[in-house]
């Protein structure tokens, strides 16, 4: 049986890890690391357990310092450990600094003051991930780490925010959301001066002006800053949705969405303008909504030079000249531009209308329709042509009526040429050529 060694016995965090942990925790880290370190050098040397952990400290004989070190050695990564008079266990040798040259740890400028820090540190090259949770799968380098992790299904949340109420597992998790009433952000960027409440959400942010995405999809190749993009992205190969709506089983593949979408049944918008006070329930359709006041579209077509306030709605726009149609029914085989387009016309085989109104009950298969029928009940008509006055409950209807204006004929029969304003009487027209009759008399 081979000798027990340190590496075998120690409890070894990540920097993510140790991040996680509270002031009371990473003591008790420390004191554990330290009594363990003492005990295994009490076996090894013969000695008084409880004498040495009084005075763990002790000076030790050279040789057994000098197997410590070898061990210290393979550490590749960058980094400097220094250890100093008051924090190493002799105080007469290993004051002298070990470099670090692993690529991985570049980015971190950590010094730490005594062998067990420069011990951890070393684990963090070779460490395998072994501890599973059994409730969600989730796996973990350390044992403590899915402990902390392990608080997350827990339903006891003991730690209360005083200014709203919001309950945490995990005392760290609260330190976290205090940020958001006091909006202290600690955590700046070198670069460009942005400031973040967490230590990991500067980290990503850095990696937009380094280039680096760390995490690529095994399926398409496709790399991202951050680990849970990549989780995300996962999800439209797999088509796993774990975030199901309680209300009506719509699901989402990120929680993020899911949220969004409960403000459709509970009519919440948190989002306001400042300038016109129209409210949106998420901040990213606020942040577009707002282009429409500044005027800014910074989202140019490189072919056409038109351009979007939406980076969305560009990529949408591209698929005009490409002629990418990547959303197909399955039924019948129609294919669309954009998912939604493609959801609307799914409710045209199911018979599906959930937009119903409220005044007369009739219903509609989008939420768009429902919104001009209202406007039969209100009376609203809220676009206006600038030549004549005239205005309508649509802004479709308005283009059409503008080109009895302009003159503008957009729709052409290919075998007679003749042209028509709207698209409905081009087909209509259509018929005398093909002799189509779609209303015949039945007897």
């Amino acid at each position: 049986m081979e000798p027990l060694t340190f590496k075998d016995v120690a409890v070894i965090f990540t920097l993510e890890e140790w991040g996680f942990l509270d002031a009371s925790q990473k003591k008790l880290y420390r004191e554990v690391m330290l009594e363990t370190y003492s005990n295994l050098y009490c076996i090894e040397e013969n000695v008084n357990i409880e004498e040495d952990f009084r005075n763990p400290r002790r000076n030790m004989r050279p040789e057994v310092l000098e197997r410590l070190h070898e061990y210290m050695q393979p550490i590749q990564c960058g980094e400097s450990f220094q250890q100093t008079p008051e924090n190493i266990v002799t105080k007469e040798t290993l004051s002298r600094k070990t470099p670090c040259k692993n690529y991985i740890y570049n980015s971190y400028e950590n010094t730490f003051t005594n062998c067990k820090a420069l011990v951890v540190h070393e684990k963090m090259h070779n460490v395998v991930k072994s501890h599973g949770c059994k409730q969600c799968g989730k796996v973990f380098k350390q044992y403590a780490t899915l402990r902390i992790h392990q608080t997350t299904h827990i339903t006891e949340k003991p730690y209360g925010c005083k200014q709203c109420g919001k309950a945490f597992s995990h005392s760290s998790y609260l330190q976290k959301h205090r940020r958001t009433h006091t909006g202290e952000r600690p955590y700046g960027c070198k670069q460009c001066g942005k400031a973040y409440t967490s230590s990991s959400y500067l980290r990503t942010h850095e990696r937009t002006h380094t280039g680096e995405r760390p995490y690529a999809c095994k399926q398409c190749g496709k790399a991202f800053t951050c680990s849970s993009t990549l989780r995300t992205h996962e999800r439209t190969h797999t088509g796993e949705k774990p975030y199901a709506c309680k209300q009506c089983e719509k699901a989402f593949t990120h929680s993020a969405n899911l949220k969004i979408h409960e403000r459709t049944h509970t009519g919440e918008k948190p989002y306001a303008c400042k300038q016109c006070g129209k409210a949106y329930t998420s901040s990213v359709a606020l942040h577009t909504h707002e282009k429409t006041h500044t005027g800014e579209k910074p989202y140019a077509c490189k072919q056409c030079g038109k351009a979007f306030a939406n980076s969305g709605h560009l990529q949408r726009h591209r698929r005009i000249h490409t002629g990418e149609k990547p959303y197909a029914c399955k039924q019948c085989g129609k294919a669309f531009t954009h998912s939604s387009h493609l959801k609307i016309h799914g409710r045209t085989h199911n018979g599906e209308k959930p937009y119903g109104c409220k005044q007369c009950g009739k219903a509609f298969a989008h939420s768009s329709r429902l919104k001009i029928h209202e406007r039969t009940h209100t009376g609203e008509k809220p676009y206006g042509c600038k030549q004549c006055g005239k205005a309508y409950t649509c802004s479709t209807t308005l283009r059409v009526h503008e080109r009895t204006h302009t003159g503008e004929k957009p729709y052409r029969c290919e075998q007679c040429g003749k042209a028509f304003i709207r698209s409905s009487p081009l087909q209509k027209h259509r018929r005398i050529h093909t002799g189509e009759n779609l209303y015949g008399c039945k007897e």
